[in-house]
């Protein structure tokens, strides 16, 4: 049950009473019923009299009387009162309330989900770092931003696919290449000295080297590069995906598409000539000549006609070459053609997570959407800003087994899991993060993870307390959604419901904004709301949670922390993260 969205359906209809009472029109697109910036002002707030205002020209506070009128009719409405310029604030009555309750109570799990997203088809691509290594703290936040944001979108309704792509057919993985047959050599016996400059040097190599070896033997030693680069080429990318899902395991994300850069080519151009002949045909190809570049000129850039993208008429600022002098396709044509494949997927939107170093990518990406799906398919970068290691305050040092970052798995088996994931989530992605080993294990109300954990733990504590002291309450939902909820009358108990009833309308806002920093802000406020009241509890006996002589009671506040426990656990589970029944 969404009440905001029941009481914009309610609000629509007395405005359109008023409309056709004065014989008038006007757009009712914008709307809306939200929570009022302060909570003694009730429980739902429009701002319908300031929309109709200038199309009706009349005074805001006239209308919004005239609607309040109408409003004031409704028997699930207690109160209904004028602020400011306008601003309408509605009051619900305590049986509105305990309905409401009643049904959350009811949905457990499915309390918060929607179809909004009506089943639109949804890519979310996200780490899809270069198959060169293990992951690292980088990877990290991106992928856990990406992997919430899959959860949130498909809770709000979308066909949601999580997608890795996989860049394997770059100079990078020839390099990783040359690397491993480095190591394959050391795994022969041979002394290979100190790691030559331009190779990767971390000992995650070692591995790949012994496995060369084990299974060729020598037997690649003495043969020309030509011959065994494109052998070790394959072992290396293979051995490095492996470890990169082991290490997303570890961080409990997965993705439905692993997408190979390679298959977009071929000996006749593949998906990518294919892609450039219908842009071509569209008008989006030309030849032609780019400005240089402003500032210092790279040493790779040539003043000559080339292939382009003719990117600046779909929004980016100059258009992009698609070849390069060797007659080879640049990275960027890859992209073009990797972006065409998705739309023929029949995604209708494409949202991809990078890291900060990856600006560029914005507008030449968004440009790419426009010219591939003629505007039909809608674009959406996600920058994930860096991440800095502290312990105690001090920066952490580099992890020795990648030679020069921290990995991804070092930062997880250090603080878990959980820990990880919500704090990469407890800032806007395009917000620099600062992650201190030691203030994420601390258990108290700074430590965001805990905080949360710790309320729905609390939750079920209190339902262990319930079977000890109050046997003979039945603790069942079905039970617990029939008791009656109009007992619920403190402030404190009026402010949590308050506080869950904003959850599907948050779900909701998160899908469509690709926000999931949203719901781990909402938790801690909910946590938060449940913990001031249990504390009130201690102070005042009369406002416990379980009495026993007091069974009705008893249900109604057992159903106000059932409802509670039920959306911290959603919530979390959006976020990737555990909802423990007891804190160890």
């Amino acid at each position: 049950m969404n009440i905001f969205a029941d009481f914009t359906d309610r609000v629509l209809r007395a405005v359109a009473a008023l409309l056709a009472e004065r014989e008038s029109a006007a757009d009712l697109s914008r709307i809306l019923v939200e929570p009022p910036r302060d909570a003694a002002h009730g429980d739902l707030a429009t701002n319908a009299a300031m929309v109709l205002a200038k199309p009706l020209g009349a005074r805001p506070r006239d209308l919004a009387e005239a609607i309040a009128e109408r409003l004031r009719a409704d028997a699930d409405v207690a109160a209904v009162e004028v602020a400011g310029p306008g601003f309408i604030n509605i009051t619900l009555s305590s049986a509105y309330r305990a309905r409401f309750l009643a049904a959350v109570v009811a949905d457990g799990a499915g309390y918060g989900r929607s179809g909004k997203g009506a089943g639109v088809k949804v890519n979310v691509e996200y780490v899809s770092a270069n198959p060169t290594g293990p992951m690292h703290v980088g990877h990290c936040r991106g992928a856990v931003v990406g992997d919430a944001l899959a959860g949130v979108l498909a809770a709000a309704g979308y066909d949601v696919t999580r997608e890795y792509y996989i860049n394997d057919a770059g100079a990078q993985v020839d390099v990783l290449a040359r690397s491993a047959f480095l190591r394959y050599r050391e795994a022969l016996g041979e002394e290979i000295g100190a790691i030559p400059e331009g190779l990767y040097p971390g000992d995650y190599l070692k591995p790949v080297g012994e496995g060369l070896a084990a299974l060729h033997g020598a037997t690649l030693r003495d043969r020309p590069e030509s011959e065994w680069l494109p052998i070790v080429r394959d072992a290396a990318i293979d051995a490095m995906m492996a470890m990169i899902r082991d290490d997303l395991a570890l961080l409990n994300v997965h993705h439905d598409v692993f997408f190979s850069e390679r298959t977009l080519g071929g000996a006749d151009g593949g998906k990518i000539a294919a892609t450039i002949a219908d842009l071509e045909a569209k008008g989006f190809v030309y030849h032609g000549k780019i400005p240089p570049p402003k500032g210092q000129l790279p040493d790779d850039w040539e003043d000559r006609e080339q292939l382009l993208f003719r990117a600046t008429e779909a929004g980016d600022d100059i258009d992009r070459p698609l070849q390069k002098s060797d007659g080879s396709y640049t990275y960027f044509a890859g992209d073009v053609a990797y972006f065409r494949d998705k739309f023929e997927r029949g995604f209708k939107q494409m949202i991809f997570v990078l890291g900060a170093d990856h600006g560029g990518y914005v507008k030449r990406l968004q440009a790419v959407g426009r010219a591939i799906s003629g505007g039909t398919a809608s674009v959406d970068v996600l920058l994930c800003q860096l991440v800095k290691l502290f312990r105690a305050g001090e920066p952490v040092r580099m992890s020795k087994r990648s030679g020069d970052f921290v990995t991804l798995r070092d930062v997880v088996e250090e603080v878990g899991r959980d820990a990880v994931r919500f704090m990469m989530l407890f800032r806007k992605s395009d917000a620099p993060l600062d992650f201190d080993f030691q203030k994420v294990t601390e258990q108290s109300k700074d430590n965001p993870v805990f905080y949360v954990q710790y309320a729905h733990a609390r939750t079920a504590s209190i339902f262990r307390q319930a079977e000890a002291e109050a046997p003979a309450v039945d603790r069942s939902p079905q039970a617990l959604a029939a008791a009656d909820l109009t007992l619920l009358a403190d402030e404190g108990e009026i402010a949590l419901m308050r506080r869950i009833a904003e959850y599907p309308r948050l779900v909701e806002a998160a899908a469509e904004s690709h926000e999931p920093h949203r719901i781990a802000f909402y938790l801690y406020d909910l946590a938060s709301e449940f913990h001031v009241h249990w504390n009130r509890g201690k102070e005042l006996s009369r406002l416990r949670f379980v009495i026993a002589d007091d069974p009705a009671a008893t249900s109604a506040r057992l159903a106000l922390v059932h409802a509670t426990k039920c959306v911290l656990s959603s919530g979390l589970g959006l976020l990737g993260v555990n909802a423990p029944d007891e804190m160890r």
